[in-house]
């Protein structure tokens, strides 16, 4: 009896220390760390604006927070369905890339359908929740009767409560010397730190020049229709622009180049930055390789990055690398500005609104829909020269449309005329005599 005793205490010690030292491994094998993920060259930390809590579940690609980072607010998403046992951050903290996020045990998957739920909570107010029950307070009918006494009241109101209505907006129309202060957000201070890091490197300076838009619209009202019937998109003026910068970049190609150290970098490729309104403010997404998109393309990815600006939906791999930069604040009704380069490009093409202004054409004077153009550039590297040679360029494709769709670049006056003479000379220069004096036929 002895014996079956101690063999039973030794049975108990042994599945002890077996519970203890393997299931903790086995659970720690079915533990998932997220780290947080690379967001984009350059970028290594971002700010935590919202999170879900220890205890919720999260399925796979579901989101379990997300980061304001200096360009754009983006998710870290779960590779694996389960629940959150561990956080290694809170809102308003700071994370590192590659650092552990959260820890996911995958063993619990029974609430799946519950990570939804969690992700709309830090978005949505918590006290708004039991306001709903609020309407109900509403239902008694006494209220409603009392509306109803309240208009016979309201008609003998005339008389005596106008200067009640009087003493009324006074305490609302208040002077506050108030001053608030509140935190400026990451993807601002980027901004604020990038805008002045250009100031201070370039040698920036600005070209104007009008455009007149009058067969460019002409263009959009007789084909608008048919562009979307075949294309199932809208046929705007950026796309247009889009299509004469590139062409005037394959002309002037030191527009299109960067400064690295003592070297200049010409691209041979036209990555075109295109400046979008977001909630949170201005997002500048690249399209890539617009050398090689026509009208159509170029529309559909506007349409798709400004919807996607809009619903903050833009990755960080899509805001770099661009080559050359259009910003429209004609959108909002700006008439001129200088625009700022985007570092570290080396131009950048602001557009305008478009107002109808007396033009001279010929010996009369007309209404043209007019819209300024700016080129803002580097100096040290594009000579003035070149930087009104390319908005010219632009203007005048814009002013002739057909040269945008049969890809004809403007062919400047010095070579025509000398393209002319040599012509003349050709045709008007003696022709070789034979021995009989008779004109041999030129071989021109």
């Amino acid at each position: 009896g002895v014996s079956s005793a101690a063999s039973d205490v030794y049975k108990r010690q042994v599945s002890s220390s077996f519970r203890r030292c393997i299931f903790p491994r086995l659970s720690r094998a079915l533990a998932t760390v997220i780290k947080v993920p690379s967001l984009a060259e350059s970028i290594t930390e971002g700010e935590v604006k919202s999170i879900l809590n220890e205890g919720d579940f999260v399925a796979m690609d579901g989101p379990i927070a997300s980061l304001e980072t200096g360009k754009a607010t983006v998710d870290i998403k779960s590779t694996v369905s389960g629940k959150i046992i561990k956080l290694h951050a809170k809102v308003g903290q700071t994370v590192l890339v590659g650092n552990d996020f959260a820890i996911i045990d995958e063993t619990q998957v029974g609430s799946a359908k519950a990570a939804p739920a969690p992700a709309a909570a830090p978005t949505a107010a918590p006290a708004e929740a039991p306001k709903a029950p609020q309407p109900q307070e509403k239902k008694p009918e006494p209220k409603p009767q009392e509306q109803k006494v309240q208009a016979p009241a309201q008609e003998k109101k005339p008389i005596a409560p106008e200067p009640v209505s009087m003493k009324e907006p006074m305490p609302a129309v208040k002077f506050s010397r108030e001053v608030r202060r509140v935190p400026m957000s990451r993807l601002r201070q980027t901004a604020s730190k990038r805008l002045k890091e250009s100031q201070n490197t370039y040698a920036m300076l600005t070209t104007f020049n009008e455009c007149d838009m009058s067969e460019l619209t002409k263009l959009r009202k007789k084909l608008g229709d048919d562009f979307f019937k075949t294309h199932n998109s809208r046929l705007g003026f950026m796309s247009a622009f889009v299509r004469a910068s590139v062409m005037s970049l394959q002309k002037f190609p030191a527009i299109n180049a960067v400064i690295d150290g003592k070297e200049i970098v010409f691209h041979d490729y036209v990555d075109m930055s295109i400046a979008v309104s977001g909630p949170k403010g201005l997002l500048v997404p690249v399209l890539r390789n617009c050398d090689s998109l026509g009208f159509a393309e170029v529309e559909k990815a506007i349409s798709d990055l400004g919807a996607r600006a809009k619903a903050e939906k833009i990755a960080l791999e899509e805001m770099v690398g661009g080559t050359f930069t259009i910003t429209n604040g004609g959108v909002f009704g700006s008439m001129l500005s200088t625009p700022i380069i985007n570092i570290p490009q080396s131009a950048i093409l602001g557009l305008h609104s478009i107002k109808n202004r007396p033009v001279c054409i010929g010996n009369k004077i007309e209404a043209r829909p007019m819209m300024y153009l700016a080129l803002s550039y580097d100096h040290r590297l594009v000579d003035g020269r070149e930087a009104v040679l390319f908005l010219k360029n632009v203007k005048e494709l814009i002013e002739d449309p057909r040269k945008i769709l049969l890809d004809i670049q403007q062919i400047s006056f010095f070579h025509h005329t000398t393209q002319l003479n040599l012509i003349c000379l050709l045709y008007t220069s003696p022709s070789p005599r034979d021995q009989r004096g008779s004109r041999m036929p030129s071989s021109a």
